[in-house]
């Protein structure tokens, strides 16, 4: 039986993962996020459409900032989410595969989420 020489490094807070596989966890999480809360606005648009007085409701709701910066993490989670995702679409289809490529789509996934970020902070 042979023992292998190689390190074994498990501390996983102090494993440097590139900006790459951040941005592939960070897919992961958002997608989770995104399903977990998905009752969340459903149950807000059938109660808007309900009546006048539930839209109504549903307004005032969402004059608070609580409510507020819910749906600007929701917001942000679905761009990032969509965002990584088109850049996952291309890679399967063998675009932006090398890593130099594969950086800078994953420098632009981030732009893209601080542009629509951005966007939606001016617009509330």
């Amino acid at each position: 039986m042979q023992t292998s020489n190689r390190p074994v490094f498990l501390h996983l807070l102090q494993i440097h993962l590139p900006l790459t596989g951040w941005i592939s966890i960070l897919h992961r999480i958002t997608g989770a996020l995104l399903f977990l809360l998905l009752p969340l606005p459903l149950y807000l648009w059938q109660r808007s459409l309900e009546s006048e007085t539930g839209y109504a409701q549903v307004l005032d709701w969402l004059e608070s900032w609580p409510p507020r910066l819910l749906v600007l993490l929701l917001l942000w989670w679905f761009a990032h989410h969509l965002f990584a995702g088109i850049r996952y679409l291309l890679l399967d289809l063998d675009y932006g595969v090398d890593l130099a490529q594969a950086r800078v789509s994953a420098r632009l996934v981030l732009l893209g989420d601080a542009l629509v970020l951005l966007i939606w902070l001016w617009w509330l």
